[in-house]
């Protein structure tokens, strides 16, 4: 039996070892993106939730009507009905400004308006529009998808 060449044995270790890329964050390269809706009054607004299990196990809940509150000036927060599926989530995520995350220790929706710290237990779902997350207020919002 004839051994592959150097190059190819080489080749074939280093595509076992292959990470996809996102990985770190749940999400994969080419990953189907779910485009949803926040109606906020007569506002509505864009943002994509990511392919990782906790966006598809939050769009799985979509249409869902909520009441989201300031929290510290940084983030907007609402109550989920349920847990989310965080298989695979990082250990811990640090939000940009429009990011759409579950802050897995209270089973909460956290809107990002302002950046923040990296935190454990932050999975991120997805993200707004550039500049749209600045029109989201504290009140009654309506998640649903878009497509």
């Amino acid at each position: 039996m004839r051994t592959p060449p150097l190059p190819m044995l080489a080749a074939i270790a280093l595509a076992a070892f292959a990470i996809p890329v996102g990985a770190e964050t749940g999400q994969t390269e080419g990953a189907a993106m779910t485009s949803i809706r926040v109606i906020a009054g007569k506002t509505v607004l864009s943002a994509t939730l990511n392919d990782s299990p906790a966006a598809r196990d939050f769009a799985s809940l979509l249409p869902l009507e909520l009441t989201l509150r300031d929290y510290h000036g940084i983030e907007k927060i609402a109550d989920l009905p349920r847990k989310l599926d965080t298989t695979g989530a990082p250990a811990s995520y640090a939000p940009t400004t429009g990011d759409i995350t579950l802050y897995a220790p209270w089973g909460n929706l956290a809107i990002f308006v302002k950046p923040f710290e990296s935190s454990r237990g932050l999975v991120p779902l997805g993200s707004f529009a550039e500049g749209d997350v600045a029109k989201l207020n504290d009140g009654p919002v309506r998640i649903e998808r878009a497509d």
